[in-house]
């Protein structure tokens, strides 16, 4: 794999695409958000399913011409529902904010009220940021966590939503280390008749393989993308489970409600907010899927966990604040404000030495979203590469390194090399050095 059609063709961007490769194999990536696919996932979203148009779905298709792309978009569909134990998957959404957005137009109308984890918080834009389509279409009321254990605040929660009375509860994150109790809000939701809409968009790998409570028995839908610990290409995916508890059991017969919510929910996404479909993405995501149902995968999303605890051990060991103390999932979120940096700084030093990271705000911060008093790791990515328990003690260290003498170019440059050393032991896409 040498990508020699495109060196011959376009040698600037081929020049480009071999700097990134490059980039990824001799950093340490660590942005929560990101994993590095397989050279099949890479393969198939690289693959001729990219020319066709298939306005529509499997049977019911505006194009001609759609009898393969079918396939492999019902093939996305039935492993999706597998894996994740659902009755019904629409993997046509570009990523998990149009997931999000055909999700609350679906069971929310313009004006209503949606409660979301504060952004600031560990939420995400499209659970109510004034600045995103959910706070602008909606009246949002966003919770928040205890200041003194970092979790959600779940008598908080209760006592907003029978005061607000919303529409739609969204329980998940992008920057909440701990499990998300869906049964809880669910039971929140049920007192106030509110639809509970789950966002897994980070866990969905480790809720796939169990490592995490499912939110299938719980939840009216549910959202996620299909990157991050699922290792598949970037996309999103809407779900509903089957559960007889579910509140729409109260409605009508499950089979028929559900079959009538999968409707308004395609019709939601296309034409609702998007038109043709990725396919060749979907057919990736059909390979990432089949990825997951292996049993090597439950072994990889454990290391996920247990690199991630380990990160977090060694932190706390370095006198660094962790928000909520720890973490149950694959991030940990790092609150600097007794290290003497702001988490802006922290990025770029980390950056400059080979570590990558984002800077996040962290609950109660008294900086702005483009300073921060805090960063957010990760460890999907790194445990691609094979990284285990002894490497996370070595990242910590380096990371120290840095934390602590940010402004320090020697520092930065030592940290560099020894972050290439490690990186050449663990070999990223070598196929694509040669």
């Amino acid at each position: 794999m040498s990508f020699s059609f495109l060196k011959e063709a376009d040698s600037e961007l081929y020049n480009i695409l071999m700097r990134e490769v490059s980039r990824e194999h001799d950093t340490l990536e660590l942005i929560a958000s990101e994993n590095f696919v397989s050279y099949p996932v890479l393969e198939m979203a690289g693959g001729v399913m990219t020319n066709k148009y298939a306005e529509g779905y499997p049977g019911k298709r505006y194009y001609g011409g759609c009898e393969f792309v079918d396939e492999a978009e019902n093939l996305a569909r039935d492993r999706a529902k597998k894996l994740f134990g659902a009755d019904y998957a629409n993997v046509q959404p570009h990523s998990g904010s149009q997931a999000n957005m055909a999700a609350l137009m679906t069971f929310a109308n313009v004006g209503d009220t949606v409660m979301g984890l504060d952004l600031a918080h560990g939420g995400h834009l499209t659970h109510g940021s004034p600045v995103n389509f959910s706070g602008q279409l909606y009246n949002i009321v966003s919770y928040q966590v205890l200041k003194e254990t970092g979790r959600v605040d779940l008598d908080a929660v209760r006592d907003l939503a029978k005061k607000n009375n919303p529409k739609v509860i969204i329980c998940g994150g992008s920057a909440y280390p701990r499990h998300i109790e869906f049964e809880a809000f669910r039971s929140i939701a049920d007192e106030v008749g509110a639809f509970l809409m789950a966002d897994i968009a980070h866990p969905s790998g480790l809720v796939a393989t169990g490592l995490h409570p499912s939110p299938m028995p719980y939840c009216d839908v549910v959202t996620t993308t299909t990157h991050k610990t699922l290792r598949g290409p970037r996309g999103g995916m809407i779900m509903m489970g089957n559960d007889k508890d579910n509140p729409w059991g109260k409605v009508a017969p499950k089979s028929g409600r559900v079959k009538q919510l999968s409707e308004l929910i395609d019709s939601m996404v296309m034409p609702g907010i998007q038109g043709g479909p990725l396919m060749h993405i979907i057919a990736a995501k059909a390979v990432a899927f089949g990825e997951a149902l292996k049993p090597d995968f439950k072994v990889y999303t454990q290391q996920i966990i247990d690199n991630a605890q380990t990160l977090a051990q060694e932190l706390l060991a370095k006198e660094y604040n962790l928000v909520s103390g720890g973490t149950d999932t694959h991030l940990v979120l790092i609150d600097l404000s007794n290290k003497d940096i702001t988490g802006k700084a922290a990025e770029k030093a980390l950056e400059k030495a080979g570590i990558t990271v984002n800077k996040n705000m962290v609950p109660f911060d008294n900086r702005s979203p483009f300073i921060t008093s805090g960063i957010r790791v990760g460890t999907p990515a790194i445990t691609t590469r094979g990284m285990g328990i002894d490497q996370m003690k070595i990242i910590v260290q380096l990371i120290d390194d840095v934390i602590n003498d940010a402004e320090n170019e020697d520092v930065l440059n030592r940290v560099k090399g020894d972050v290439l050393e490690l990186c050449k032991m663990f070999p990223l896409y070598d196929r694509f050095q040669s």
